[in-house]
């Protein structure tokens, strides 16, 4: 039989779809296109309305599949799962499977057990008091980029956000578990590691740690023989140690990136928030960062239309993203998230103010990435190819790939050459609006 994985949100889902695909072909199922699949897999995203609503409309969707087919059926996991449970079943008949995010490590069986049991339905909702560890199932070699989990869910409780509801309060996996892994994925071929987490700032520091701090970690990852890059995300202002910050100093295969969420530069909304930061704070994390890495990027989450936000509010934090120069932003909309404080709260921004405050940032950033990428011109960077670029010139086969700094580079190369999964020397030629046109250098 064959499955198709559609996923939403964070590279925490990232991950985990790319752990159900392993698992699901190691039990003997085939990996296909959504029009030819049997089983369908959703694992879905609730930090906003949106993603959510784009769920609801892709189960619509898939139940014109199960209309003709009434042996197809769909998997429900992720973040809106957990939210929503087994109503999934009362509206959406093809639905047969819904898993939490600690439930995950259930699916693969669990799909077994649907096939020879046509009439049932299953669930997985409870949260775990520990980080439930799963089995890999490595293929021979990997790609030259993969993500490794070190934590699950969030003690913040920051007053819009619905992850802690979601994902559970914080679980620590352990440091052996994690080297483990990551010592494993570089000896199949992984060139550069990720370590997620919905605040890897404060990895160890609930009741799961094992000693092990993560700046510690951070250290003892960048050690493993044959990695060549290390990233991590994301981080929490009020968490990141002194240690953090002077990794990017001393570890020479940690990439020159941080993404570290602002949400808002006004002292006041940011009290409203439950973040426990001051923009001050925030500018004094910012000066340290560049004074053991000047040549860092910066980028960062930003909210307009929180409740109460006025213009003066909006102002700040207008102020702030360009004194700190932001290479990269993803800015939303306020929205109310079911269960969270701010659901409750009073002075609603009107939609038409959020649209306004909306353009009017990513206005302002669109500018300073224009800046920021007109400044790389002229640098030589190493580029870690993903793969064939979608611009293509006659003659000419262009590969994308991505530099130290995480910016998306073009580089034009010998179309019979396989770059994917290489480290190329690239001089920047060039400045585009969200990319870079590099020029491979030799040696």
């Amino acid at each position: 039989m064959k499955f198709h994985v559609f996923t939403f949100g964070c590279q925490m889902n990232v991950c985990d779809s790319d752990w159900l695909c392993r698992s699901l072909t190691a039990l003997g199922f085939e990996q296909g296109k959504e029009e030819e699949a049997d089983i369908f897999l959703i694992n879905t995203c609730s930090v906003r309305e949106k993603p959510e609503q784009k769920v609801y409309s892709l189960l619509g969707r898939l139940q014109s599949y199960w209309n003709k087919n009434k042996d197809i059926f769909v998997g429900v996991g992720g973040c809106v799962a957990q939210q929503i449970g087994k109503k999934f079943f009362q509206r959406f008949p093809h639905v047969r499977l819904v898993f939490g995010t600690d439930g995950i490590v259930m699916v693969p069986q669990a799909i077994s057990r649907l096939i020879r049991e046509p009439d049932l339905r299953l669930s997985f909702l409870d949260f775990e008091d520990y980080y439930p560890e799963r089995e890999n199932h490595w293929p021979e070699k990997m790609p030259a980029q993969a993500y490794v989990n070190i934590m699950q869910g969030c003690d913040n409780f920051c007053a819009y956000c619905i992850v802690p509801y979601t994902r559970g309060r914080q679980k620590s996996r352990s440091s052996k578990a994690i080297l483990d892994e990551c010592r494993t994925l570089v000896s199949l071929g992984v060139k550069e590691i990720t370590l997620l987490g919905q605040n890897v700032n404060s990895y160890g520091l609930d009741r799961f740690g094992d000693g092990v701090s993560f700046a510690e970690l951070l250290c003892q990852v960048a050690a493993i023989d044959g990695l060549k890059r290390l990233r991590f995300t994301t981080s929490h202002p009020k968490d990141i140690a002194d240690e953090v910050i002077k990794a990017f100093g001393d570890l020479p295969c940690l990439c020159p990136q941080l993404h570290l969420p602002l949400q808002s530069g006004s002292n006041r909304i940011l009290k409203l928030m439950g973040r426990k930061y001051t923009r001050e704070e925030y500018l004094e994390i910012v000066d340290s960062l560049r004074k053991v890495c000047p040549d860092i990027a910066l980028t960062t989450d930003l909210i307009v239309g929180f409740p109460g936000e006025t213009e003066e509010d909006f102002k700040q934090t207008l102020e702030m993203v360009e004194q700190v120069g932001f290479e990269n932003s993803f800015s939303f909309k306020y929205s109310d998230r079911p269960g969270v404080r701010a659901e409750k709260m009073h002075h609603k921004v009107l939609e038409e103010v959020k649209v306004r405050r909306l353009a009017i940032l990513q206005e302002l950033q669109e500018k300073l990435t224009q800046k920021s990428y007109s400044q790389r011109v002229g640098k030589v960077d190493e580029v870690l190819v993903e793969g064939p670029s979608k611009k293509q010139d006659k003659g000419m086969k262009f590969w994308r790939g991505r530099d130290s700094g995480g910016r998306v580079v073009n580089i034009p190369g010998s179309s019979d050459q396989d770059l994917t999964g290489e480290l190329i020397r690239v001089k920047i030629v060039q400045a585009k609006k969200h990319s870079l046109l590099g020029e491979m250098l030799e040696g």
